[in-house]
């Protein structure tokens, strides 16, 4: 690899390679793993061989060695971009990733609070009740009303709580809603009171369980 890189000499790439294992250990990871020090034989004149030393280096490594060497040399100036460009798509992809299970997470909470809605209408609780109950459950999962809510996460009045809230808390807001939605129909509750105490104490047990 000292060669790909721009080094004629083995020693002169071996003090890449220390600072690149000190930089690995410094990062809490296993410099073991990453530079595995192996041996292999070479031909010599007359058909004679020679076992030297030889390091195998993880992606990781690599990254790490490119990092630590003479950005001077061409071989190691595109070995740095190169790392850098891919770090950035492998940030992009991952922010994709999360965006989408954010996106299916409302997705699936707002089709659970339709149902829910539709549970609470037909057990005697109108629009305004079925907004003061949501309320209450999100006070019991979050330890803060709405309101003081909106105002820690910096949420606009206007807009909906969940626009601002992070992934898993929206999981837990839906898994909360299941609960509520299967339990009021199973003990067969009715009116805004008792199905307001069934949503406030499962919006509480996801918060223990979560906790």
């Amino acid at each position: 690899m000292y060669s790909l890189l721009g080094y004629t000499q083995w020693r002169n790439f071996e003090a890449i390679i220390n600072k690149a294992k000190a930089a690995c250990t410094n990062a809490g990871e296993d410099v073991t793993y990453h530079f595995a020090d192996v041996s292999k034989m070479i031909s010599l004149p007359k058909g004679a061989e020679k076992e030297i030393d030889d390091i195998y280096l993880t992606r990781y490594a690599c990254y790490l060695t490119a990092q630590n060497g003479d950005a001077r040399k061409s071989a190691i100036a595109f070995a740095q971009n190169y790392f850098a460009v891919q770090t950035r798509r492998a940030k992009l992809v991952e922010q994709h990733l999360l965006d989408y299970e954010r996106v299916q997470a409302r997705t699936k909470l707002a089709e659970t609070e339709k149902l829910l809605s539709g549970v609470f209408y037909e057990r005697g609780v109108d629009s305004k009740g079925f907004a003061i109950i949501r309320s209450k459950g999100d006070k019991a999962l979050f330890r803060l009303d709405t309101a003081l809510l909106k105002c820690k996460l910096g949420a606009p009045h206007s807009r909906p709580l969940v626009d601002f809230l992070p992934t898993i808390s929206i999981k837990a807001k839906d898994f909360a809603a299941e609960m509520t939605s299967i339990n009021v129909q199973q003990k067969d509750l009715y009116g805004q009171s008792s199905i307001e105490k069934e949503h406030i104490e499962n919006n509480t047990a996801v918060r223990n369980m979560m906790g």
